[in-house]
């Protein structure tokens, strides 16, 4: 049976990375001769344009992998050696993206490399070692580094900073490494992970290297930060932005405060509690952490020591409506998004190198972006009450929308 072909077409739809025939369709034989026609035709039409004494000289052979199996591709070659084909390169062993495609989409949902070996064989019938596998998920580095340097955008009215902890080979043993993680949220009301940041340890020290790159990157203002109550956070924070806001993370702070109670009294001691931050103002809550003072003070000093030395960065959000209030007063929504890096991370016990934890979180961030396209709840609201409390900071930005 003679096969009748367009090659120029043919040659188009492998360039451009598309399946060449559709999953059950045409045969691995009838792959493999619809590409040696059009290699061979690739060839010629470099030896016609070749003005040296240069021929054809054999080929070499090499094993193709597609969605629809393997086969042996015999690759023409030319006695010059001058010939680089571009249908099939000579380092190109897939005939097309899908497989990788499948590839990265299995391992940014978390599946480990032996899972992907299986999912990947059972549908397509060809098997990838643990090496083949990384060399693909590799692919993620670049990418990783060009997005870690992209510009941002001026002013963010809202960004949380929050740190999680991982064990990654260094130095020929495990050690914890804090792993940085900044989310920030658009004048159009829309989550952005601005950053990933990897160090030995958290602490106030390197969170001003990460707000300098943030700086650096285009980040003019920030209006309010989010945070937990790690010493030294809001001076860093102030160090590089001024005048933001630095709110700490009130649920934060009753967890810590309740380190400190005893088992017996915490029930009553946390439905007390809620008179302070659940106050309509700071007025009320202050007059609510004095009698809670007076009534639990001797028993636990520590606590009370530490809401009035927070105080002024705790209290912030009382002066803000409710709308406000719910975004700011918590940094839940960034303790979401590490919810969602440990169930990527839970069946890897450690990693052996940065770049084999990075690129995984990164590949979890850019599938979670998939569904980060619409603004936060009541944002019209939300960015009409900024603009009341933050007007000549936001004046120009939001005249630009």
């Amino acid at each position: 049976m003679k096969i009748e072909i367009d090659v120029e077409e043919f040659a188009q739809q492998v360039k451009n990375g598309q399946s060449v025939t559709a999953k059950g369709g045409v045969l691995n034989d009838l792959v493999k001769q619809l590409t040696e026609m059009t290699l061979q035709a690739e060839l010629e039409s470099h030896l016609a344009q070749d003005l040296t004494k240069n021929r054809k000289n054999g080929s070499t052979s090499k094993t193709m992998k597609t969605e629809h199996g393997t086969f042996e591709l015999e690759t023409p070659r030319d006695r010059n050696g001058s010939f680089e084909p571009q249908v099939v390169k000579k380092s190109q062993t897939h005939m097309s993206d899908e497989i990788e495609k499948k590839m990265l989409s299995l391992f940014s949902l978390g599946s480990s490399y032996s899972q992907i070996t299986d999912h990947i064989e059972e549908i397509y019938g060809v098997h990838f070692s643990k090496p083949a596998i990384t060399a693909v998920t590799d692919k993620l580095i670049p990418m990783l580094q060009e997005w870690k340097q992209r510009p941002l955008e001026t002013i963010y009215p809202f960004i949380y900073l929050d740190a999680i902890h991982y064990k990654v080979r260094d130095e020929g043993h495990y050690v914890s490494k804090a792993f940085y993680t900044v989310l920030g949220v658009t004048l159009e009301g829309k989550k952005e992970i601005l950053g990933l940041y990897l160090n030995e340890s958290e602490g106030a020290k390197f969170w001003l290297q990460v707000l300098t790159d943030l700086q650096n990157r285009g980040v003019e203002d920030i209006l309010i930060a989010s945070v937990d109550g790690l010493k030294g956070f809001p001076e860093a924070i102030n160090s590089v932005f001024p005048d933001t806001e630095v709110q700490l993370c009130i649920v934060h702070q009753i967890r810590n405060s309740l380190k400190y109670v005893a088992s017996k009294n915490q029930k009553q001691f946390a439905s007390e509690l809620k008179a302070v931050y659940q106050a309509n103002t700071k007025e009320e809550a202050e007059d609510a952490l004095d009698r809670l003072e007076e009534k639990w003070g001797k028993k636990y000093p520590i606590v009370f020591e530490s809401w009035r030395g927070k105080w002024d960065n705790l209290s912030h959000y009382f002066k803000y409506s409710k709308e406000i209030r719910r975004i700011i007063y918590t940094t839940n929504i960034i303790e979401s998004v590490h919810r969602q890096f440990r169930t990527l991370t839970k069946t890897k016990g450690a990693f052996p190198t940065d770049n084999s934890l990075l690129k995984l979180l990164f590949a979890g961030i850019k599938n979670a972006e998939k569904k980060w396209t619409m603004p936060i709840r009541n944002w019209s609201l939300t960015i009409s009450q900024l603009n009341i409390h933050f007007k000549e900071r936001l004046k120009d930005a939001l005249n630009l929308l």
